[in-house]
């Protein structure tokens, strides 16, 4: 009996992921109490051995095309079905309510931290530019961020990480897992044509839009820029009487 198919057993009974060093337990509990020769033979298997087995069982399912895979998430093994089959699987166990998406502010503050960690609180606002108390209450509170130790500073400040919940909620196998900078820069983002503020008394009007004449048209020197319709009058003039709202006579 070959050791992946003892694997892929144990993993399908499994009631939640478990990590080689846990299977490696499970094999060394059956070994001791199996009275078949067959288990006495995986008594000395070693946590690489399984790490390799189950790559190797990976990449079979994978190549398989089988509605389901095995992955890897947070350190810990476990198969889970393709999202191609999400809408029966919804019929048959219904939907899980989904916490509510993390903000723009906690997800800039959280990739700070995994990329960065560990770091104090006042590092993490040094990069972001703003106070983050109510985004990392925010994080702490979800389990995706927690105390890893004390900076060597004068009054100790604590350091934070992420945690295994984090790798879960992303579905890393580990921090390593994260995309490189090369890979984020490799990802398109869509640009608008215009500025979002381009309107009558917002912004002024982007270069794009200008003609070619007004675009080129030299400025007198000591000219002050010339404000869009409907901004308010610089300071120190004087702004144009209120029209008049007594009825026509």
């Amino acid at each position: 009996m070959e050791l992946k198919f003892v694997l892929e057993a144990l993993l399908f009974s499994a009631q939640k992921p478990l990590t080689a060093s846990e299977l490696r337990d499970v094999l060394l509990r059956a070994a001791e109490q199996a009275e078949e020769p067959e288990p006495k033979s995986f008594k000395k298997v070693t946590v690489e051995e399984i790490g390799a087995a189950l790559e190797q069982l990976e990449r079979e399912h994978e190549e398989a095309l089988r509605s389901h895979r095995l992955v890897c998430v947070a350190g810990a093994w476990q198969f889970v079905s393709k999202p191609d089959y999400a809408p029966w699987l919804k019929a048959l166990v219904g939907e899980r309510a989904r916490p509510p998406r993390l903000s723009l502010a906690a997800l800039e503050t959280l990739a700070i931290i995994a990329y960065r960690q560990p770091l104090t609180r006042a590092e993490i606002e040094q990069i972001r530019g703003v106070s983050v108390d109510g985004v990392m209450q925010t994080l702490m509170e979800r389990s995706l961020v927690e105390a890893v130790g004390r900076a060597e500073v004068i009054g100790r400040p604590p350091t934070y990480g992420t945690t295994p919940l984090f790798l879960e909620y992303f579905g890393l196998r580990n921090l390593e897992d994260l995309p490189a900078a090369d890979e984020l820069r490799r990802i398109p983002v869509p640009r608008p044509r215009s500025l979002v503020t381009a309107e009558l008394g917002l912004a002024t009007v982007p270069p794009e839009q200008l003609t070619l004449e007004e675009a080129t048209r030299p400025k007198p020197a000591g000219a002050a820029p010339s404000a869009s319709p409907g901004t308010q009058p610089a300071a120190g003039t004087e702004a144009p009487p209120p029209p008049s709202l007594s009825p026509n006579p």
